[in-house]
């Protein structure tokens, strides 16, 4: 339990269509009159739902969002501390979001994996070789951000992924 902070100008972009472009508005304190609880529902119903996009469920996960803050505040308890770590990157890796509040609990624990934010450049065989000494051993972080990842040549700079222990 903690806070995880991300780079608030990289991610998915889930807010700037339908009913959470309003948290776009709020986020960016534009002076257009917004309904600011609406606009935070609704921001928070669109990153719930692309938690939910990715397969992703923990028993009771409720999501709120502050877009004033840029804060999403995350609760539930997960099954496994990977699908906490991954309902939390889902969550943290949305353009708009600077900061990700773990309330979730998990129901197995197990060691926690390190964290490591993209920059320009990199590979997934870069991060490999940094953190296992194996460029090679790429798969493995490709697979512990799957679903998030499509592809292991799919990363962008300022997202926030997962390094397993190997």
């Amino acid at each position: 339990m903690g806070m995880f902070s991300f780079i608030k100008e990289a991610g998915e972009k889930l807010f700037g269509i339908g009913e959470a472009k309003a948290a776009e508005v709020v986020a960016k304190a534009d002076p257009t009159p917004v309904n600011v609880d609406a606009a935070n529902q609704a921001a928070a119903r669109a990153i719930a739902d692309y938690v939910a996009k990715m397969g992703l469920t923990a028993e009771g996960l409720d999501i709120g969002f502050d877009a004033a803050s840029g804060t999403v505040i995350v609760q539930g308890m997960a099954d496994t501390q990977e699908t906490k770590e991954k309902i939390l990157l889902c969550c943290g890796n949305v353009h708009g979001v600077e900061n990700v509040q773990d309330q979730l609990g998990v129901t197995e624990a197990e060691a926690e994996p390190q964290f490591y934010t993209v920059v320009s450049g990199d590979t997934l065989s870069k991060i490999a070789k940094h953190y296992y000494g194996n460029a090679n051993a790429y798969m493995g972080i490709f697979e512990a951000n799957k679903p998030m990842l499509s592809h292991p040549d799919k990363i962008y700079p300022g997202q926030m992924l997962r390094i397993p222990p190997q």
